[in-house]
């Protein structure tokens, strides 16, 4: 693995510094949580005129041929700023898998939408929210030319401002999920924002006799688990890049504070017990994005990575947070209050540890892989 960063990686994460800075004060977490979509719509138009959405596509559907890399350095700075956005929904969790499992007419249609800036989330493989189960809450009944969709779906990121979902269902004729694109507008398919922790707007989506033409199967019937694989593998990796990035904020937040805060006539961060937390941190924050770089470069390259993302999520989801109670010991009690920023990464910290499995969920998947 090569740390290195290219020159157009530099130009990316420069690009992507610059402009979530100017924006952070209409567009940041704080301005957008109590908006209908939970993000900034004109945040999200700037981010499609620069290419954020086609940057990782294949250039032949609009794209610009870059790999999951860069989305990975754009999802890095999404999760320092702050800024809620459906960018890792849409790419990673939808339109790369598509690129992988779909077919030549989906892949036409929908990535050069996406390139274009119209937004995908997706519906997890996952009964009863829990994490890695088999099987699905949705059923796909074979109804017409086509499948009736039942079911509720809980924890959907940006369903309202989706324009279609990609969905694990379960057909009961044949064994295994079945992956289909779902339109947001298909009539039975309603919508119910969740009231979550974390800054991410989540949905619950019922499914209501809600008519799929058969031409919108990803892949094959009963072939939607290797669909669901992928998602869960770039929708982690990526989370990883959002949580490296955030934990880096926190550390640098902490230590601007810990410069200007003065206690005892001395500023806080010439005390022993302050530096060695603030040590801590930079530990747990490198390791973190050592772990989360690794995963991403493997997927970057098509090679297998499923240990090296379930590792990356298991540190990032137990690092993160405790990278945020080191900042809360320095910052006192001015942290936990509503006008200070850390309160608000704390609260994405406890939502994305528990985003596409928690520490002991993959801690068991290594484990597993491991042999023990």
């Amino acid at each position: 693995m090569d740390l290195t960063a290219t020159e157009d990686q530099r130009h990316i994460r420069a690009a992507a510094t610059d402009l979530l800075t100017d924006r952070r004060a209409t567009a940041g977490a704080r301005a957008v949580r109590d908006t209908p979509l939970g993000h900034s719509p004109t945040l999200w138009d700037e981010m499609t005129e620069l290419g954020w959405p086609a940057l990782a596509l294949p250039e032949e559907h609009g794209g610009l041929g870059g790999d999951f890399m860069d989305l990975w350095l754009l999802c890095e700075e999404l999760g320092r700023h702050q800024t809620p956005s459906p960018l890792l929904t849409t790419v990673a969790c939808a339109a790369l898998p598509l690129a992988r499992h779909g077919n030549p007419s989906q892949c036409a249609q929908w990535l050069s939408a996406v390139a274009k800036g119209r937004i995908l989330s997706y519906v997890r493989a996952a009964p009863h929210g829990h994490w890695g189960a088999a099987g699905s809450d949705i059923t796909a009944t074979p109804s017409g030319e086509g499948f009736r969709l039942d079911g509720t779906a809980l924890f959907v990121p940006y369903a309202q401002a989706a324009d279609a979902l990609v969905v694990m269902a379960r057909t009961d004729y044949r064994e295994g999920l079945t992956a289909l694109l779902v339109d947001t507008t298909t009539p039975g398919l309603g919508r119910h924002r969740l009231d979550v922790v974390g800054t991410t707007p989540e949905y619950r989506v019922d499914f209501t006799a809600a008519a799929v033409p058969a031409s919108q199967v990803i892949g094959k019937v009963g072939d939607g688990g290797a669909v669901a694989e992928t998602v869960a593998n770039l929708g982690a990796a990526a989370t990883c890049a959002e949580m490296a990035g955030a934990a880096q904020g926190v550390l640098d937040m902490t230590v601007d504070y810990a410069k200007t805060r003065t206690q005892f006539g001395r500023p806080i961060g010439s005390f022993q017990a302050v530096q060695q937390h603030c040590a801590d941190m930079a530990v747990r924050v490198l390791t973190t994005r050592l772990l989360a770089y690794e995963a991403a470069w493997r997927l970057s390259h098509d090679l297998p990575a499923a240990l090296e993302v379930s590792l990356a999520k298991a540190c990032a989801s137990e690092q993160y947070q405790e990278v945020c109670a080191l900042a809360h010991q320095v910052h006192g009690a001015i942290g936990f209050t509503a006008e200070h920023d850390l309160h608000l990464f704390t609260r994405h910290a406890t939502a994305t540890a528990l985003a596409f499995g928690d520490a002991d969920h993959h801690t068991s998947q290594v484990a597993t892989a491991l042999g023990l």
